[in-house]
């Protein structure tokens, strides 16, 4: 099992911080400070958590006005790995900045180039939509990669982990001019945030997400893919409209047989093997995306469906193309099984074409 992400914050960890703070600033209290951070709730203390006492750690031990403790931070910040483990120096401007934008903003962009300021940017949108977005666009522009990507993930309608948007996933208008400077962007750290802003907005307005799709597909291969990882929630809904834009074919001249499922009866920690065939009658090869679903027991004996993708390719007409796939009922740290029946369907172009059910027991 990996190691817990928490777990980054260890002994070696604050030792090496300590010594930077210390190259810094001479009077940096490194004892005081590990006495804060290892107090009696630190083992009890996960991820997030760690992170905000690590930043009111700092703040107690630093004990500065705040544009003077920025000016500490900022070369310490500089001397580290790029990694989430140092998403406290955003943190810090989210938890104490919040009364002083003129410093709080150029801080945000120096500290997202070592340690990205997506969740710290958030108070300051849901305090001024329109002043915060204004500066991200202009952030959209910037030479920096690390800056151009805040600009995309810091106003993501669903960015995980972090403070809701409620505002943009309601109407998401302010975020798309950021995204027009980013369609293209050469950077794929960016491309991938801009694709997974798209996704977010075509969860609550996919017409929205179609059209922009369809204005600007064929300009550039670097926005083609954006488009393409930013439907996939359609794709995968197997909306006609999404499918049709990607090139894939009718759906309705493809048929799913054969599906055979071993064992029907398998026990917790087992495998099935499952096979079927794929064959479309159009005279002409068509581009089908072949996905398989399984419908998982959950806890309360209700089904939960996830979706698996096989392949997208063209296929000629009238000709069967056989498939075989398996997969493992072993628990995982993002999925629990449960033992009951099971249900399993074959899916092309988004149209569920073929099911069969097999059962999970218990050892």
């Amino acid at each position: 099992m990996p190691e817990p992400l928490k777990n980054l914050y260890n002994e070696k960890f604050f030792r090496s911080l300590v010594r930077s703070f210390q190259s810094v600033y001479v009077n940096f209290d490194a004892e005081g400070f590990m006495t804060r951070i290892y107090d009696d709730q630190w083992e009890n203390r996960e991820l997030k958590d760690r992170l905000r006492h690590i930043t009111r750690s700092l703040h107690a031990t630093i004990a500065l006005p705040y544009r003077e403790t920025l000016e500490i931070l900022k070369p310490v910040a500089a001397q580290q790995r790029y990694g989430f483990e140092c998403m406290f120096f955003p943190d810090f401007v989210e938890l104490y900045g919040m009364h002083d934008w003129e410093a709080s903003l150029p801080a945000l962009e120096f500290f997202t180039r070592f340690s990205s300021s997506e969740f710290a940017i958030r108070p300051f949108i849901l305090a001024q939509p329109e002043r915060m977005m204004m500066q991200m666009r202009e952030w959209s522009t910037h030479e920096n990669e690390h800056v151009r990507r805040l600009a995309s993930e810091g106003c993501r309608p669903r960015l995980p982990w972090a403070i809701a948007l409620p505002a943009f996933k309601k109407d998401p208008s302010l975020i798309f001019p950021i995204l027009e400077n980013l369609k293209a962007d050469p950077s794929l750290y960016v491309r991938k945030s801009v694709a997974n802003n798209l996704n977010d907005i075509s969860k609550d307005h996919p017409q929205r997400v179609l059209e922009t799709a369809e204005n600007w597909i064929g300009t550039h291969a670097h926005t083609d893919w954006i488009l393409k990882r930013a439907c996939r929630t359609l794709l995968k809904n197997g909306d006609t409209r999404a499918l049709m834009l990607f090139g894939f074919g009718n759906p309705y001249t493809v048929e799913a047989r054969n599906l055979q499922v071993l064992p029907k009866l398998l026990q917790m920690g087992e495998e099935i093997s499952f096979s079927f065939e794929v064959i479309h009658h159009s005279p002409q090869p068509q581009k089908l995306r072949i996905e398989y679903a399984l419908g998982f027991v959950k806890a309360n004996g209700s089904l939960s469906r996830k979706i698996f993708q096989i392949t997208e390719n063209f296929f000629e007409g009238g000709k069967p193309f056989s498939f075989t796939k398996k997969y493992t009922f072993r628990d995982m740290t993002t999925r629990k099984h449960y033992p009951g029946e099971h249900k399993i369907a074959i899916l092309v172009n988004g149209e569920e074409k073929i099911t069969t059910v097999f059962a999970v027991e218990n050892k």
